[in-house]
């Protein structure tokens, strides 16, 4: 699978129930201190403190394009996989809707490798939140010839992805954003899903909500 043309056309608008406000307000463009030679083409600029950011349109853009894509994969055949602590909400919700597999936590080796394995997977396209985190299930389905999607930071090395998705790929609202988006443009692009209607959960639904701090009192 190629990543296409260059990202020179304009996104679809498909953060419709989404202001611009409220996507830069979940973190979903800020990137890292790093930057490498794979994600200088989505990054827009430098802040004074050093941190890079990412070119918004072309985060929406490529979400689209991962929508189109996902969105022609048997959902029983998709994997959706990551470690991450804050991923964990994000990938049920987007699980739930679209109706793909949703695995969290450890990967368990020869998943996608070995059938005899009881918790073998068969996929026809890995989608993860960080192809370095998360690299165990990158290395296997490269192995195994399975198209791979992945979240990427102004840092990544994108070894063995397929389509990046440029996004902040660690914060917790960032992380819903990004499901959320995905989620709508997959269901809007196999049909199951208008422009117009509205989708099932708003994009808080799709957060990790974090623990209890603190004792009252």
């Amino acid at each position: 699978m190629s990543e296409g043309p260059e990202d020179k056309e304009q996104p679809q608008q498909q953060e419709d129930q989404l202001s611009a406000k409220t996507l830069v307000a979940t973190g979903i463009r800020i990137g890292t201190t790093v930057r490498t030679k794979f994600m200088e083409q989505f990054i827009a600029r430098m802040r004074p403190d050093g941190l890079y950011i990412l070119d918004m349109n072309k985060i929406l853009y490529r979400i689209d394009v991962a929508g189109h894509f996902l969105a022609r994969i048997e959902p029983g055949k998709l994997l959706v996989y990551s470690s991450r602590e804050f991923a964990k909400t994000p990938i049920e919700r987007f699980s739930e809707l679209v109706g793909c597999r949703a695995v969290t936590g450890r990967f368990m080796p020869g998943m996608l490798t070995n059938p005899q394995l009881p918790y073998y997977v068969e996929a026809d396209a890995v989608l993860v939140v960080d192809p370095l985190l998360d690299s165990q299930a990158v290395v296997e389905a490269s192995r195994m010839g399975i198209p791979v999607v992945a979240l990427c930071d102004t840092d990544c090395v994108p070894s063995d992805v397929d389509l990046i998705i440029p996004a902040n790929n660690r914060g917790r609202k960032a992380l819903a954003a990004v499901f959320w988006l995905l989620a709508r443009s997959t269901l809007i692009h196999s049909g199951a899903l208008s422009p117009e209607q509205p989708m099932k959960y708003a994009i808080e639904d799709f957060e990790t909500k974090l623990e209890e701090q603190a004792v009252e009192g």
